[in-house]
């Protein structure tokens, strides 16, 4: 079964100051790089923008995915899930499952994709989850079973609150980078810092 990748790419960044999503590491923007990495596993790609919506979807113009705007950003995280699951079914009606990504996630791989792909396959599980610093979190598959729930997700309301609710049926993969995140200006001098650090520059 075909599977979607829905990309959160709607927020403001409040603590930042200044959209994650075009923040430069290695060349790309956080949002570029994701989007890229998901278009490795699947053509059903859809990114759900929001604040700065031009320059957002500016940033990805020449990938070949789809992008779907959220006019009520502002409410928080299950309003773009809500939009984003409604627009992948639009465009790809028949997928079996999808993927939940985030793009401040700087070390996210296509095969972080591909492994969630490959343990909802192998799995009872119908949620397969990443799983980092003892925590479960994004990028998370849901099978087609949790779609009406993820619809109906509202506000701050993120995937997290699916997860709890539905622990039985959760499986996860291992990915430790995945604790990195960008949510402050400390938190993207660090990673910059780290990679002057290993490439040596």
């Amino acid at each position: 079964m075909k599977t979607g990748i829905i990309i959160l790419a709607a927020g403001n960044s409040s603590r930042l100051g200044t959209p994650k999503q075009l923040l430069k590491y290695s060349g790309k923007s956080l949002l570029y790089h994701v989007a890229q990495q998901a278009l490795k596993v699947t053509d059903a790609v859809i990114a759900v923008t929001g604040f700065e919506k031009i320059s957002i979807e500016n940033e990805i113009k020449n990938l070949q995915l789809f992008t779907a705007y959220n006019p009520d950003w502002q409410e928080g995280m299950g309003s773009s899930i809500r939009i984003g699951v409604k627009s992948i079914l639009h465009e790809f009606p028949n997928i079996g499952n999808l993927i939940i990504a985030v793009c401040d996630q700087p070390f996210i791989d296509s095969s972080v994709f591909s492994e969630l792909m490959t343990r909802s396959r192998e799995s009872q599980k119908k949620i397969i989850a990443s799983s980092y610093d003892g925590v479960l979190g994004t990028p998370v598959l849901f099978d087609r079973k949790y779609f009406d729930q993820l619809s109906g997700l509202s506000g701050n309301e993120g995937a997290k609150k699916l997860l709890l609710r539905f622990s039985q049926d959760v499986g996860a993969v291992d990915f430790e980078k995945g604790r990195i995140d960008i949510d402050t200006k400390d938190d993207y001098e660090q990673l910059i810092q780290h990679h002057d650090i290993s490439t040596g520059c």
